[in-house]
C-alpha cells in the first residue's frame, strides 16, 4: 500500500440533483477516508436541488474546508461532471454519485495505487447493486441486473475482474492528461454521458485498468415505476450514443428496441388481424420463448439466492428490457419528427 502521506492530489467530482436522502452518508464515507484532508478535495456539483441537498452539503463544508458546493445550472450530470473536471485541482479525478455506498475507507489510497502501479490513464470499477439494508424489491432488482439477461454480457460493472480492459462500461477515474487528450463530457447527453466519454477515451488509445478494490455499491430503484423510468432514460442515452458513434452499433443494443417493436406488432396483429394468423403465431411463439427464458433465469437465480425472489424477477426483467427499448424508440421518434419539422 502506498504511504498516504505521499499520495498525489485527488479530486472527487460528485454531480447531484435532489440527493438529500443519501448524500450525507456518502459524503461522510468520503470524508473519513484514510487520506489526509490536504491531499484530496470533494466537489459536489449540484443541479439546483430543492430537497435539502444543498443545506446538507453546506453544513458539512463548514467543518471540512476541502468539501465544496458548486452550482450546475444546466442540471445535467454531464455538465456537472465538466464543472468538476474543469474546477478541480487533482492529479487524478474520481467520479462518485451522491446515492452510493462506499464499502471501505481506503478507496482513495486504492485509486492512487492502481494508477501508479498500472500506469493506466483511467480506472474502471465494479458498481454492484448490493449496499446494505436493501428492500426485498431492491434485492430482486440487484439480482436481475447482475444476471446475464439483466445486463450486457460484456459489462464489467458487476464482475470481479482485475486487469486492463475497455473503459466503456465502467471507467470512473481519470488522470488529468485524459481531458487534454479527449476533451470533456458531451453536454448534449443526459444519460450514458459516461459511456460516450469512456468510448472516446478508448478510441484515443488511452488505457484503462479495472480493479475490485475500487468497488462502489449503488442503490437500485425502490419500485417498478422508478426502475422503468430509469431504463427509459438509459434507452434514450443509448440512442444518442449510437447516433453520435454509428460505428459502435452492436446487435445487443438493438435487441431491446426490437423487443418492443415485435410486441407492438403482435398486439396490432391480434387486434386488427392485418398480418394473418401465421404472423400472429410466429410472433407469439417468439414471446413464449422469451417468457420461458426469463422464467428459467429467474429460477436459476432463485436457486442461488432464494426462491422468494423468483416470482418478482420476471417482472423486473420485462421492465428492464421494455424500458430500454421504449426509451430508444421514443428518442428515435422524437429525433425523426424534429428533423421533419426542421425541414
Amino acid at each position: 500500500m502506498i504511504d498516504p502521506q505521499r499520495l498525489p492530489f485527488v479530486t472527487i467530482v460528485m454531480p447531484v440533483y435532489n440527493e438529500a436522502r443519501f448524500i450525507g452518508q456518502t459524503l461522510q464515507q468520503l470524508l473519513t477516508q484514510e487520506c489526509p484532508a490536504s491531499q484530496f478535495e470533494i466537489l459536489v456539483v449540484d443541479g439546483m436541488s430543492f430537497d435539502g441537498t444543498r443545506q446538507i452539503v453546506e453544513s458539512l463544508a463548514q467543518e471540512h474546508p476541502h468539501l465544496h458546493l458548486l452550482d450546475n445550472p444546466k442540471r445535467k450530470s454531464s455538465s456537472g461532471r465538466n464543472i468538476g473536471f474543469k474546477r478541480g485541482q487533482g492529479d487524478y479525478f474520481l467520479v462518485v454519485d451522491g446515492h452510493c455506498f462506499i464499502p471501505n475507507n481506503k478507496l482513495l489510497a486504492h485509486v492512487v495505487e492502481c494508477f501508479t502501479t498500472s500506469g493506466a490513464d483511467c480506472l474502471g470499477r465494479p458498481q454492484p447493486l448490493n449496499p446494505p439494508e436493501l428492500t426485498f424489491f431492491q434485492k430482486a432488482v440487484a439480482l436481475a441486473r447482475g444476471s446475464r439477461l439483466g445486463h450486457g454480457g460484456d459489462s464489467l460493472i458487476y464482475g470481479e475482474y482485475e486487469g486492463f480492459a475497455s473503459p466503456v462500461s465502467n471507467g470512473a477515474a481519470y488522470a488529468r492528461h485524459v481531458f487534454e487528450k479527449v476533451g470533456y463530457v458531451d453536454e448534449q447527453f443526459d444519460a450514458c454521458e459516461d459511456v460516450e466519454f469512456n468510448y472516446r477515451v478508448e478510441q484515443a488509445g488511452l488505457t484503462c485498468y479495472t480493479s475490485p478494490s475500487l468497488t462502489i455499491q449503488y442503490y437500485p430503484r425502490e419500485n417498478m415505476r422508478g426502475l422503468f423510468r430509469q431504463m427509459v432514460r438509459y434507452g434514450k442515452g443509448r440512442f444518442h450514443f449510437i447516433k453520435k458513434h454509428k460505428e459502435a452499433l452492436t446487435i445487443n443494443q438493438l435487441i431491446p428496441p426490437g423487443f418492443v417493436i415485435g410486441l407492438l406488432l403482435l398486439m396490432l396483429a391480434v387486434v386488427t388481424g392485418w398480418f394473418g394468423y401465421a404472423a400472429i403465431w410466429a410472433l407469439g411463439f417468439l414471446y413464449i420463448l422469451y417468457l420461458i427464458a426469463i422464467t428459467l433465469e429467474s429460477l436459476r437465480v432463485g436457486i442461488h439466492n432464494g426462491f422468494e425472489y423468483s416470482g418478482y424477477l420476471p417482472g423486473v426483467f420485462i421492465a428492464v428490457h421494455f424500458g430500454l427499448g421504449w426509451g430508444f424508440l421514443s428518442q428515435l421518434y422524437l429525433t425523426f419528427v424534429g428533423r421533419m419539422l426542421r425541414n
